[in-house]
């Protein structure tokens, strides 16, 4: 599932290919915006925003979400994709490569001084460089709901997905359920920051140390196992805001209780 690391990796190896060159090829494929056409434009820069890509070409802004399956390949110009063409959403490539986004949602382009109508709702940033934690901390301490579904809206803090508040939650010792309000949420955030920022580089993403298969995680995906730390059976159940936005939780009873 692409989370706020995964975002970072992918608009790093955009900005990589693409920035300071001009577009030879550019194709959306989505109705609302199949007909604009950026070939000729350069290509300033591709910025990662919590969930969110931004293509900053010419005067305009491409925007794109991966929600829960997108991906952005690079491919040398005219190379096999790795991904049937009907899964392409939307397509940016100069001489040398293509940029092919599959699975996107959310596609958008704008002028790039409106950019901030699609992105300025989003809370601080752990991977941005003006992350600001107290404001992150303020929000998550504002939203009365429960800490997991707290840390998932990007509102409050932008990046963590289910995996992160799984693994957040294990490591402050807290559990899912507790209401934002009653948490430390500045230590919480320290900690999430530091556990992103230490995933930003990997080519795989790790909680524990430890890389190896079955091996990364503390509680997420481990319900029926024993906790690594205590050795009680991991516990695992639903949450979320609404019925439709329910997300699977892990929790150690004893290390969480």
């Amino acid at each position: 599932m692409p989370e706020g690391d995964t975002v970072f990796r992918a608009a790093r190896r955009l900005h990589e290919a693409l920035a300071g060159h001009p577009v030879a090829r550019f194709d959306l494929r989505v109705p609302q915006v199949a007909t604009v056409d950026l070939t000729g434009e350069t290509v300033h820069a591709v910025l990662p925003r919590g969930k969110h890509i931004l293509h900053r070409i010419g005067p305009w802004t491409l925007h794109s979400h991966l929600k829960m399956e997108g991906e952005w390949h690079l491919y040398r110009r005219g190379g096999r994709w790795r991904k049937p063409g009907y899964k392409a959403r939307a397509i940016v490539g100069t001489t040398e490569w293509d940029t092919v986004g599959f699975d996107l949602a959310d596609i958008a382009v704008v002028p790039t001084d409106r950019e901030g109508e699609l992105v300025d709702h989003l809370g601080p940033d752990p991977l941005s460089r003006d992350w600001d934690p107290a404001e992150a901390a303020r929000r998550l301490s504002a939203d009365p709901r429960e800490i997991h579904v707290a840390l998932l809206e990007q509102r409050n803090v932008a990046g963590f997905g289910n995996e992160y508040a799984n693994e957040i939650l294990f490591v402050r010792g807290i559990l899912p359920t507790t209401p934002a309000p009653e948490v430390d949420t500045a230590a919480l955030l320290d900690v999430g920051a530091r556990m992103i920022r230490a995933n930003r580089d990997r080519s795989g993403r790790t909680f524990t140390g430890d890389s190896r298969p079955g091996q990364s995680t503390w509680v997420y995906r481990r319900e029926g196992r024993p906790c690594r730390r205590c050795g009680t059976q991991i516990l695992g159940g639903e949450l979320g805001a609404d019925p439709t936005r329910e997300r699977i939780i892990f929790w150690c009873p004893v290390c969480q209780g």
